[in-house]
């Protein structure tokens, strides 16, 4: 089965020099996933050391993730939630085997920067790692009051996030080492075995077929990012992020709908736009009335909503 996944990886194109009008132009229309190489993103891509990163802000506690095994799941919680300085998380993210540790010596942490108060605000590098942010030049490929937010990360080396999807376009800019991407697209859905926004299948280079047997029909596309490289992630896009070294990244997220779609309490830039929660409790009231009536009738006029929503709403236009 990894043999046949790994064949049907489509490798996401790569393109230099990108000019912010090409990116608009060319590239953003086709809501596909690419990677960008030789943009300016300022100092950080060399100053960013691990002794550079923990004397630059110092000791200002942090909230991280702390796993005992690389597949972090969001859906289980196989992690806990600890708070260090950020000196010494940086240094302990940087390290293969601990010292010191929460759980394990070989534990993995994950640092997902958030805003001041997690419900209200969102996360912005310049107010929560203002001396970073001076070295980073962020692309922006969108105007200034689409910005949504700008998220700090940090993982160990071996670290795999859960394979999820964003309501909003955004930049995974990876500052110092190495990533690797999978992505599935939205039209593949069918096929992740879905959780709200996270799929179930957490090995994705691997996984248990006998329970998700429909997941070798998702197309898979695969880049691999270097220090430097922004990958693009079309909203909705599925994406599961292995850290193959200790490595720095920033996410940028901006609004691709009109403001007033997105959930006023979404500072994760994941909760569904106001008119899919909508739609998704209408349909929950529509099946609990199906639930009237018997068996055999409830499976005809289920299967005539399927249909009717695929008359309605589905894309033909594919590729």
């Amino acid at each position: 089965a990894v043999e046949r996944l790994e064949q049907a990886a489509v490798a996401v194109e790569r393109l230099d020099a990108v000019t912010r009008e090409r990116f608009l132009r060319d590239i953003y229309p086709r809501r596909k996933p690419v990677v960008l190489t030789g943009l300016e993103l300022g100092t950080c891509t060399t100053k960013w050391t691990t002794d550079y990163l923990s004397q630059a802000e110092g000791s200002k506690e942090v909230k991280i993730h702390v796993s005992t095994v690389p597949q972090m799941d969001f859906l289980s919680k196989n992690f806990v939630y600890r708070t260090l300085p950020f000196d010494v998380f940086v240094r302990r993210a940087a390290e293969v085997k601990h010292k010191e540790y929460f759980l394990t010596e070989d534990e993995k942490y994950y640092l997902r920067s958030v805003g001041e108060d997690v419900r209200k605000d969102i996360a912005d590098i310049r107010k929560q790692f203002p001396v970073l942010a001076e070295d980073v030049h962020i692309p922006e490929y969108f105007e200034k009051e689409q910005f949504f937010s700008s998220v700090f990360r940090i993982s160990s080396a071996g670290l795999q996030l859960w394979t999820h999807y964003d309501v909003m376009d955004n930049f995974l800019i990876q500052v110092t080492g190495r990533k690797r991407v999978v992505l599935y697209s939205p039209q593949d859905a069918p096929y992740l075995y879905l959780s709200g926004t996270k799929s179930e299948v957490l090995d994705v280079d691997n996984p248990d077929l006998e329970k998700y047997p429909l997941f070798v029909k998702a197309k898979r596309y695969q880049c691999v990012l270097e220090a430097g490289d922004v990958l693009f992630i079309p909203a909705l896009w599925f994406h599961n992020v292995i850290s193959e070294e200790f490595g720095v990244a920033l996410n940028v997220f901006w609004k691709h709908l009109p403001a007033e779609s997105y959930d006023k309490t979404d500072t994760y830039g994941n909760k569904d736009p106001m008119a899919a929660s909508r739609a998704i409790q209408i349909l929950d009231r529509a099946l609990k009335t199906l639930e009237e009536l018997p068996e055999e009738y409830r499976d005809f006029y289920a299967r005539r909503m399927v249909l009717r929503i695929q008359e309605k709403a589905y894309r033909n236009d594919y590729g």
